[in-house]
């Protein structure tokens, strides 16, 4: 028998001075059996930090043609493509050709990305939007992860400010370059 997605709500107070985005958002997000909880909580992050008018999650690992996130217009038009993890080159190549935004947050080292793509043929590459997550408060988020979860995320420079029950954690998001 095949396991079936374990469902979290997220009760996030977002404060987003870099954007000027104040949101309270309420999110029931789908957790596939073979998903980390790192991989959830940077999805959920991910969502916080291109929260906009049309985005949404994606059935995620069940459907790989899919972007983990997207940002759709009114006419349901493809604006940005939002990954997780490290997608491959073939995949960034074919989410450029498909948006005009595309953009890879990391939970994981941000030097082995950059390797696996260097060199490869990625369309409009230089506009490829790369970010890592300090990982350290994926870890500490991923400490206090339940099926139930709330906190508040205030983000300024882009640093992440979290509090969750009484603890505090703090850490970067920072933008990666590819080599040529």
């Amino acid at each position: 028998m095949a396991l079936s997605a374990t469902i979290y709500n997220f009760s996030i107070q977002l404060s987003d001075a870099d954007r000027g985005v104040y949101q309270a958002l309420a999110l029931k997000v789908a957790r596939h059996p073979s998903e980390s909880e790192e991989y959830l909580l940077t999805r959920v992050l991910a969502y916080c930090l291109e929260f906009a008018e049309g985005i949404g999650f994606s059935r995620g690992i069940s459907d790989p043609e899919e972007p983990a996130l997207s940002v759709r217009d009114l006419t349901g038009a493809l604006k940005a493509w939002i990954d997780i993890g490290s997608p491959d080159a073939a995949r960034l190549h074919k989410a450029a050709k498909a948006a005009p935004r595309v953009v890879v947050y990391t939970h994981k080292d941000p030097a082995q990305l950059q390797r696996q793509l260097a060199g490869e043929r990625i369309h409009r590459a230089e506009a490829l939007e790369l970010y890592a997550i300090d990982r350290e408060i994926i870890a500490g988020l991923a400490r206090h992860l339940e099926r139930r979860t709330a906190f508040d995320l205030s983000v300024t420079d882009r640093h992440l400010f979290i509090s969750i029950g009484d603890a505090t954690l703090s850490g970067a998001v920072e933008r990666v370059m590819l080599d040529d």
